[in-house]
């Protein structure tokens, strides 16, 4: 069963389980903040697409000062709870919370960059290409969208070391078969190549990987100057 990201239960628990799901997590978002710190301007408005219970939020706006955000999620209980640790830090009037897809956003929204974690392994092969899409139209010539998501592997030994990596990082072994069985119904998972390819029918003008755990990969796409 998909795990209901609207339930109170499931995204008061969500920032501890999920440093025992995702390995490496702390450093994949050490390596998101440096990239946009490297691409980006001083003053720069940042989209983060399904910005969850707003860790990645909290961390980039102690960050940089000069940033601002516009964060969507469709969970309406996920944005509550990122809009109360970013209220707690004092830094709600740097960022704009919206319960919509990408999509609803103004289509002349430009931003300097985008972020997608952990959400396009959620989203059906039929529409992730036009999820892309939909980002690439609201970016700025140059900007940056970076991605972070489970991608397939023809080996089923990496899900087997998955699991045994997510058991030293706290899951107990019949949690790590749930969540094994889970990225099998509940995830639309591409081969890394198929991903990059979908970027870049998109529209972006050149994609690579920033980052990989095991069957994780990031990558940065940009969009032509």
């Amino acid at each position: 069963m998909a795990k209901d990201f609207a339930h109170p239960d499931v995204v008061d628990q969500y920032d501890q389980h999920i440093l025992k799901l995702i390995p490496g997590y702390h450093l994949v978002h050490q390596q998101i903040a440096v990239l946009l710190e490297s691409y980006l301007p001083q003053r720069a408005h940042i989209l983060v697409v399904g910005c969850g219970t707003g860790y990645e939020l909290a961390a980039l706006l102690a960050l940089q000062s000069d940033w601002t955000f516009t964060a969507t999620d469709l969970s309406a209980t996920m944005l509550e709870k990122a809009q109360a640790k970013i209220s707690a830090m004092g830094q709600a009037h740097r960022v704009q919370f919206i319960q919509a897809d990408v999509h609803q956003l103004p289509a002349d929204a430009q931003f300097d960059a985008a972020l997608l974690i952990l959400v396009a392994h959620f989203i059906a092969h039929t529409d992730k290409t036009a999820l892309f899409q939909q980002i690439y139209l609201r970016l700025a010539a140059g900007a940056i969208l970076l991605s972070y998501d489970l991608m397939q592997s023809p080996r089923t030994e990496d899900l087997s070391a998955l699991a045994k990596l997510c058991q030293q990082q706290g899951l107990s072994a019949i949690q790590s078969q749930k969540m094994l069985q889970r990225l099998h119904d509940d995830f639309y998972v591409d081969d890394s190549a198929v991903y990059q390819q979908r970027l870049l029918d998109s529209g972006f003008a050149t994609v690579s990987s920033y980052s990989q755990v095991l069957c994780y990969q990031g990558f940065l796409a940009q969009k032509s100057r």
